[in-house]
């Protein structure tokens, strides 16, 4: 039996284990694989492989059964997922149902999950910002969680490292508080865009208006050639899956260029149950697995683990991993894991109308928009609320189809559309203060069907949120008003945490293993080769669209990592 116990180990054994397969995950097991570490990737969800699984990625509108809308029986059996604006006929498919996996709500939180190879990267809204120091010197400077053990001249070589494999279409904007990056060329604002960009500019200090910077491919063909992707066609199908790669997706970037190394071993549906923690060795030494299917647990080995299962998920793992040593969860000395849990606040929107400009109209599609860099609090203290928060703004002209008349007539007609005035959408995406009250924990009678304990979650908005929905209404009002924009709406959605699907924290760095879990490399203080480098990391939120800055952790872990090893 010893002998057998021994082959099964030896067989069960890698250089590194990745937990997780989507944004991070797949950025970590790219660059383990290129350093020729034997790296297995561990995916709760089923398999989807690039372009074989996007059923729906070439079909016409009229092939949909419902056009494209979800029927209401299955609203009914979904009503978190049905929220997010990507659930339709086209990418169903590719979201977690909500009785298939059930949470416990302590406070209305929508969480939404993609579980397959590749995760949210096949659905996410592809905006990538660099923070900078305004975001790492912040709580330090406005006095909240927990200083960030970094600052933005650690993570710039990185960014650039990263950006260059991913594609970015963005234009250099010279703004201080949003660091330019390695840009592919921009996609341009509209007509309308660029009329409220020279109005706000030239009217206020520190606001600017700019081309979202996106993770599309716009140029440099011969380069994304070797990763099997080519250039954006900017249909704006994303969710479905992109036949040509031309937005970044660990299906169609990461795993494929791990995989062509004959270093990368991908297994589907497996459920991490818990790392494995040796006491004699003082270090984590594998991972148990659940078979999804048969329910049967297994265990795999390597001295090197990234946890990325996504912030809840990485929460949900690293609490259950229990020993005598750490019997409140893997690297828990100090109670705080699962705690500073945060998110995005987007309950506030706005519209407007604007009559001017009628020379110019919106054709085809694009996949940004403009965005308004934080302008808030840049400086100085100048608000009630800490922090602030950035926006985006879209406009089009909607077309109006004369379909009047028979024949000839009403042809002619048809094919003379006229267009009405521009259409103005503006949503905040404001910066969540981490608190101690905001926590996962685990359930401690539930259990799910793989046997995992069900996650409790009790996260919310605060009177910070609530001050800041107020100012951005007010603001950018006064913006559009000053644009020359009329019917000026206002709205806050009350839309509950999560349906920004960038919840964060949890497992956050710092330089204190008293006040922290992670380390400024993402180790763990109290269990040196467990790397995490998922949203669980975050020390703070930004007010930046999240994913680019989780691959740049987990490409400068990586390294940090195998510098260790050697």
């Amino acid at each position: 039996m010893a002998d057998l116990n021994i082959k099964s180990v030896h067989s069960n054994s890698y250089g590194a284990i990745v937990i997780g397969s989507g944004m991070s995950g797949g950025y970590a097991a790219k660059d383990l694989c290129e350093k020729g570490v034997k790296t297995l990737v561990l995916e709760r969800g089923r398999s989807v492989v690039h372009n074989r699984d996007y059923p729906t990625t070439t079909m016409m509108p009229w092939e949909f059964k419902h056009r494209g809308e979800i029927p209401e029986d299955i609203q009914r059996e979904n009503p978190i997922a049905s929220r997010c604006y990507a659930f339709k006929e086209d990418a169903a498919h590719f979201f977690v149902k909500d009785n298939e996996h059930p949470y416990i709500q302590e406070k209305p939180f929508d969480w939404i999950r993609g579980y397959q190879t590749g995760g949210k990267s096949l659905m996410w809204a592809r905006q990538v910002q660099r923070w900078s120091d305004l975001d790492f010197e912040g709580p330090a400077r406005d006095g909240f969680a927990v200083d960030w053990p970094i600052r933005y001249k650690d993570l710039a070589p990185w960014y650039s490292k990263v950006e260059q494999f991913v594609g970015v279409a963005g234009f250099r904007d010279g703004i201080p508080h949003l660091p330019d990056g390695e840009f592919l060329p921009g996609i341009e604002l509209t007509a309308a865009e660029k009329h409220f960009k020279s109005v706000v500019e030239g009217k206020y200090e520190n606001r600017y208006v700019i081309s979202g910077r996106c993770a599309h491919i716009t140029g440099n063909r011969e380069y994304y050639a070797k990763q099997g992707r080519t250039i954006c066609q900017q249909r704006v199908m994303c969710q479905r899956g992109c036949p040509f790669g031309g937005y970044f997706s660990a299906n169609s970037a990461t795993l494929p260029w791990a995989a062509r190394t004959g270093n990368l071993t991908l297994r589907n549906d497996s459920v991490v149950h818990s790392i494995i923690y040796d006491e004699k060795k003082q270090k984590a030494t594998g991972v148990r697995v659940i078979d999804a299917r048969s329910k049967e647990m297994s265990e795999y080995y390597a001295p090197l683990i990234f946890v990325n299962a996504s912030a809840l998920n990485t929460n949900l793992i690293l609490l259950n991993s229990t020993s005598s040593r750490f019997p409140d969860g893997l690297g828990n000395d100090n109670g705080l894991l699962g705690k500073y849990v945060s998110f995005h606040n987007y309950r506030g929107r706005m519209t407007a109308e604007y009559d001017g400009l009628k020379a110019f109209k919106t054709h085809g599609r694009r996949p940004t928009s403009g965005y308004i860099p934080r302008f808030r609090n840049l400086h100085k203290q100048e608000t009630d609320f800490l922090r602030g928060y950035a926006a985006g703004v879209d406009s089009t002209r909607p077309v109006d189809v004369n379909y009047d008349g028979v024949g000839e007539q009403l042809v002619a007609n048809m094919m003379n559309p006229s267009y009405g005035p521009w259409h103005i959408n503006s949503h905040m995406m404001g910066e969540c203060i981490p608190r101690e009250h905001n926590q996962v924990t685990l359930d401690s009678q539930q259990k799910d069907e793989w046997g995992m304990p069900i996650l409790r979650v009790n996260v919310g908005y605060d009177d910070n949120d609530e001050k800041m929905i107020r100012d951005y209404q007010q603001q950018v009002a006064e913006m559009f008003d000053a644009a020359g924009f009329t019917n000026i709406q206002v709205d806050d959605d009350h839309r509950a945490p999560g349906l920004d699907i960038h919840e964060m924290g949890g497992v956050r760095m710092g330089h204190d293993p008293k006040t922290s879990l992670l380390n400024k490399h993402n180790q763990l203080h109290a269990c040196k080769n467990v790397y995490v480098t998922d949203g669980a990391c975050m020390t703070s939120t930004g007010t930046q669209n999240p994913s680019l800055t989780y691959m740049v952790f987990a490409a400068r872990a990586v390294d940090h990592a195998l510098s260790q090893l050697s």
